[in-house]
């Protein structure tokens, strides 16, 4: 009965995120979805997460060109460094670095960080697009389910310890690569950690509406500091994200999603758009789709809400109290 419920449920989400798939790629068609803005990053610094391949490859790729320093910040090092390899051929740009960054290991975050630190004077653009979908309920070292951890926690933390850098170099910029499945998501003080229980789509869906309420949180705590934040929705794109689903769950997403898939090229825009465009050192806590704004998709919480999660975030991750952005 428990299988069925969830078989069900999953169609009934697919069925109504189909209508909105096919607007969403209706308007894509209209607008191409596409950054044609031409201009140099020449000296800029850009950190990229899960940037080995799909859309964040793509980012690089197309950032690199544009003469910027591009840190890969992967946890697969071997294809990290394929990867940086592949752009350095394809853009002629030599100035592109692999790091090893585990989003699952606050440990590693914090190593990472650390590097930083010491090699680079400068952040002009942080962009958290590593995602996963998780079918086990596993936890990581910190305790805190994978999924969750790895889409939202380790980007918080990541994000937070990276702050005096990115007040140093402003304007800059914190890009968050998020999912319309945030719309699915729930604000759960008490289940914010999968503490009653694990569904793999529940699960993305509320670490995708952590990653909006988090860049709102930033944008809110930065105002006035050169800093912006802000979201964006790639699109329905051909990548690897669904990979560690159950087979039956993932061969019905990718059956019913087929004819609306981007490629990650296409997908990549509106992270390079919010990179290169002006707008981009102008708003903060927007939420952009196809290189629009689209700040209907931001849902409203009351102050008491967003300090409540951004104090339950800085527990979770175990942030120290002169690490914490005031």
């Amino acid at each position: 009965m428990y299988q069925y419920n969830t078989y069900y449920q999953i169609l009934t989400y697919i069925c109504y995120f189909f209508l909105i798939f096919i607007i969403l790629k209706l308007l894509n068609i209209v607008t191409k979805g596409k950054c044609k803005i031409p201009k140099r990053l020449d000296g800029q610094v850009i950190i990229i997460t899960g940037s080995s391949r799909g859309i964040g490859k793509c980012t690089a790729l197309n950032l690199a060109k544009r003469g910027a320093k591009i840190i890969i910040a992967c946890n697969d090092i071997t294809e990290a460094n394929e990867a940086r390899d592949e752009i350095i051929q394809a853009s002629g740009n030599k100035n592109i670095e692999a790091h090893f960054l585990d989003l699952s290991s606050f440990d590693s975050v914090r190593k990472f960080v650390k590097n930083i630190y010491a090699t680079e004077k400068r952040l002009d653009v942080l962009i958290n697009n590593a995602g996963i979908a998780v079918n086990s309920n596993k936890k990581t070292e910190d305790g805190l389910e994978l999924g969750l951890q790895v889409n939202h926690y380790g980007h918080f933390l990541l994000t937070n310890l990276l702050i005096d850098l990115l007040k140093k170099s402003t304007p800059s910029r914190i890009i968050h690569v998020s999912s319309l499945l945030h719309l699915l998501g729930r604000l759960d003080f008490q289940n914010m950690n999968s503490e009653k229980g694990h569904n793999w789509l529940t699960l993305y869906s509320d670490s995708k509406l952590y990653n909006v309420l988090g860049s709102n949180q930033f944008a809110e705590r930065l105002e006035g500091t050169g800093v912006t934040s802000n979201c964006v929705y790639p699109g329905w794109v051909k990548t690897n994200l669904f990979e560690q689903i159950f087979l039956p769950a993932r061969i019905l997403i990718v059956s019913l999603a087929t004819l609306l898939f981007k490629t990650p090229e296409e997908g990549a825009q509106t992270s390079i758009h919010l990179t290169v465009s002006d707008e981009g050192s102008k708003v903060s806590g927007k939420y952009f789709v196809d290189c629009k704004n689209m700040n209907f998709f931001n849902r409203p919480y009351s102050n008491e809400d967003k300090q409540m999660f951004w104090n339950k975030c800085c527990d979770l991750v175990g942030l120290k109290p002169e690490e914490k952005l005031i």
